[in-house]
């Protein structure tokens, strides 16, 4: 199961293209939280915080419990714009998620028993088709990865989502 990432963030009370670079220019992010029946809340966050949880590598299928001015908010990074050149992050998108809601989530597909295939053995090569599978699970319960056991397989054969063991509870999106 994917661990939970803390966010600590500001509530921000302008919107705009004014008030956004304002804030950029001071090492924050305009963010907002949205989702769950409830109103839209605009927020900003620390950039090297939210940089540093970026680069953990499961940002996108993690509950990040937003802090906002002291009330703790249950989200799942929906997206992340960033500048074109300089790669800075420049707004982000959190949908509010009750604890047991039913969440699409893209998980990294992990490759094993690379050894034990004798196609793989003999020159045959691993072509991957998806790096990333998209689950239907529950927020509580986001697997860290699917785990593909590549022992067995010849050269010419073909591994389906239907062969693969997924995690307890998730279901494919597709």
């Amino acid at each position: 199961m994917s661990e939970l990432l803390n966010l600590s963030a500001v509530a921000r009370d302008r919107a705009g293209k004014g008030a956004s670079r304002a804030l950029r220019r001071e090492g924050r992010v305009p963010a907002v939280i949205y989702g769950n029946n409830e109103e839209p809340v605009m927020i900003h966050v620390e950039e090297k915080l939210l940089n540093k949880l970026l680069g953990t590598g499961h940002f996108f299928n993690s509950v990040v419990m937003v802090d906002v001015d002291g009330k703790a908010v249950r989200t799942l990074p929906k997206d992340v714009a960033f500048h074109p050149v300089s790669d800075r992050p420049l707004h982000a998108d959190f949908l509010r998620v009750s604890e047991h809601a039913s969440v699409h989530v893209e998980v990294p597909i992990r490759f094993e028993n690379e050894a034990a295939s004798p196609g793989l053995k003999r020159g045959g090569v691993l072509n991957i088709v998806r790096h990333e599978v998209e689950l239907v699970c529950d927020a509580a319960e986001i697997p860290d990865d699917v785990v593909v056991d590549l022992a067995g397989f010849e050269v010419g054969d073909s591994i389906h989502i239907s062969a693969v063991t997924l995690p307890k509870g998730a279901k494919t999106a597709i």
